[in-house]
């Protein structure tokens, strides 16, 4: 998973990524805002959702203390990261403003 993760966070256009749990009630109420997200940026960002349970070693390596954590990269660089739930608006005002 580790290449591939660097192959998705290599991308020219912005990439959110969310790591996330089945199990964590904060995540299951940022799912449908992320599809909001997407859905009002469509083709500008791109958004990975990563199991924490499924990847723990990637996520390790990415300091993932709780979930969710989301973080965002573009041309391999990290712009932004956060834990919790934030508002749709407040995330595309996010990848709208750190990414190019």
């Amino acid at each position: 998973m580790n290449s591939s993760f660097q192959n998705i966070i290599n991308s020219e256009k912005p990439v959110l990524i969310d790591f996330f749990a089945t199990w964590c009630g904060p995540c299951k109420m940022l799912a449908p805002i992320l599809k909001e997200v997407k859905d009002s940026l469509g083709e500008k960002v791109s958004i990975i959702k990563i199991d924490v349970d499924k990847n723990q070693e990637l996520a390790s390596m990415q300091q993932v203390r709780g979930v969710p954590t989301m973080m965002l990269y573009q041309n391999g660089k990290q712009l932004w990261r956060q834990s919790g739930v934030l508002s749709k608006d407040e995330i595309i005002k996010i990848i709208t403003d750190r990414s190019n």
